[in-house]
């Protein structure tokens, strides 16, 4: 079951966020995330969760202006438990309708090169890769690349762009 995050799910999402941080390639983000962060992100951005601790997924900002309202970044982890199972797909799947009954227009996947397995997702949920931006990230001495992917969350209508 997949249901908003509450000021509950703080700690265990910390604790997921930091196993990734802390074990992985595939955020260049090398700060442990702190509970009061993500109690203050829950409160600040949608947030949706698994009901059994299996993952999280959430959206914000993509840049700053008011020129990139209706654009968003993503973020979807899962816990080890989780994958494999079309939980994560579930999760995005929600995420992404939450977006496109909030008016976003794009959703954006920063994603790491050395997560192949991330961009294959992307792609089975309709994501399209628009830049491939090469040795732009630096973490456990090495360079790593950053894959941009996108979706289109409220597809023109393609008769009245033919006109």
């Amino acid at each position: 079951m997949i249901r908003p995050a509450t000021s509950v799910d703080a700690a265990w999402i910390t604790d997921l966020w930091n196993a990734v941080i802390d074990g992985s390639l595939i955020t260049f983000t090398t700060v442990p995330k702190t509970q009061a962060g993500i109690a203050e992100l829950i409160t600040t951005r949608p947030v949706f969760v698994l009901s059994d601790q299996g993952g999280f997924a959430t959206y914000g900002p993509f840049r700053d202006g008011p020129g990139y309202s209706a654009t968003v970044e993503h973020t979807v982890m899962l816990a080890p438990h989780a994958q494999g199972q079309g939980q994560g797909r579930a999760l995005m799947t929600y995420l992404m309708d939450h977006g496109r009954e909030a008016g976003k227009h794009i959703m954006v996947a920063g994603i790491s090169g050395a997560n192949p397995g991330a961009v294959a997702f992307h792609e089975r949920l309709g994501f399209q890769q628009v830049g491939h931006m090469p040795e732009v990230g630096r973490k456990a001495q090495q360079w790593l690349d950053l894959i941009m992917m996108q979706k289109h969350l409220n597809p023109p209508d393609s008769a009245a762009h033919t006109r």
